[in-house]
């Protein structure tokens, strides 16, 4: 009972609505699953839903193979899930069905009037008169919606606010210049943004790194990688031999690998278990309890700022947490808590890097690249093997 309600409240944590309260978010995911399972059409134009393993969104009824259940995201919106990286499904065209609420719908229409601008305007007109453009204001006008309402119905839905959405959608054309491989001056100006300033100022939080070095996309890095079984499913561990590069946890080889080529897509990558060996067994080690100081080189790319607070979380003690806010402090910079956040969403050497142990102000768990429930897991296995190293002290 306890883990189906953990995998509820896991669902729950990445459903975008977040104005509606918990009980209510919780009945909603049920049904919303039923009706995945059941291939409802009736559903259709209610929900998508993302699968993690494979990177893309359903309508309801898709006829494809059914996902398992700790593998499905719900999102509102088709938009919304292509907001964290998910693609549309071919075989049943998600973005072709017509929204029932009025209200969803209505938000859609702006998301698609934003991503028009940006995509026609791009390196024609500047960043300002872009935003001039899209201004709660006129888009409101467009739905009939008053500005307020506007900006309401669009948090509700999208989880961000329209500005957000078009920053995201001008960063995400950036980053696929980039990986086509344009310069960064063409890149940007393509992109919609006015300045180069403007660019940089943005780039470390919203690519991970200056705007060349992601163009780079691991560039010059030879990585070697194995993936094998742990206490928490399936481990990848990716080197070069400066450090580890790449820890990824899951269920599926297929999935870790293609995130690794994703990670670094023009890095030289083989699989080969050749050199590994010692890191990986203290990684394993480290997971089954019995070595809690896991002190491993690395050699990632990353922003001043990402190096920062991944020291700071190295240097968190085994079985214990600390909030978004703490690490925030503890680097000097106390508001940059959101930044923080980005910071850890991005860490790609999980566990070595212990992102899972930063946790919400309210002892929320918050999110994890590899899902809440492996973060919860981590952290009892680590609270209960050092409650249980604690009491083996002799007291006084």
């Amino acid at each position: 009972m306890r883990a189906r309600l953990n995998e509820m409240i896991q669902i729950m944590t990445q459903t975008p609505n977040s104005e509606v309260p918990t009980a209510e978010r919780l009945q909603t995911s049920e049904a919303w699953w039923n009706a995945v399972r059941d291939r409802d059409r009736g559903a259709d134009g209610k929900f998508v839903y993302a699968v993690r393993s494979t990177g893309i969104y359903c309508r309801p009824s898709c006829p494809s193979k059914k996902p398992r259940r700790q593998q499905v995201e719900f999102y509102s919106l088709p938009e919304a899930a292509e907001q964290k990286g998910f693609r549309a499904c071919r075989r049943c065209k998600p973005r072709e069905v017509r929204l029932r609420d009025p209200r969803t719908a209505a938000v859609a229409r702006v998301c698609r009037a934003i991503e028009a601008r940006i995509e026609s305007d791009g390196g024609g007109t500047t960043e300002s008169e872009n935003e001039a453009r899209l201004t709660l204001n006129a888009l409101g006008s467009s739905v009939r919606m008053s500005p307020h309402q506007l900006e309401r119905a669009f948090r509700s839905v999208m989880g961000i606010s329209p500005r957000q959405y078009a920053d995201a959608q001008r960063m995400r054309r950036l980053k696929a210049k980039l990986k086509k491989g344009d310069d960064v001056t063409t890149a940007l100006y393509d992109a919609g943004f006015g300045s180069s300033s403007r660019l940089y100022e943005r780039a470390p939080s919203q690519l991970g790194m200056t705007p060349a070095t992601y163009r780079q996309g691991g560039a010059g890095m030879q990585i070697h990688y194995t993936i094998v079984g742990s206490p928490l499913g399936r481990l990848l561990v990716g080197a070069t031999h400066r450090g580890i590069s790449a820890l990824y946890l899951g269920k599926d080889d297929v999935a870790l690998q293609s995130a690794l080529r994703k990670e670094y897509p023009r890095a030289e990558i083989n699989r080969d278990r050749n050199g590994l060996e010692g890191w990986v067994e203290k990684i394993l080690e480290h997971l089954r309890g019995r070595e809690p100081n896991l002190d491993l080189p690395t050699d990632v790319q990353a922003t001043a700022f990402q190096r920062r607070v991944w020291e700071e979380l190295r240097k968190i003690p085994y079985g214990t947490t600390r909030t978004y806010s703490q690490v925030a402090r503890a680097i000097g910079r106390p508001k940059a808590i959101r930044a923080v956040a980005r910071a850890c969403a991005t860490n790609p050497v999980s566990v070595v890097v212990p992102c899972h142990r930063v946790v919400r102000q309210d002892g929320d768990l918050a999110g994890y690249r590899w899902g809440v429930e492996l973060k919860q897991s981590l952290l009892k296995q680590e609270s209960e093997h050092r409650q249980a190293k604690s009491s083996l002290v002799p007291k006084h």
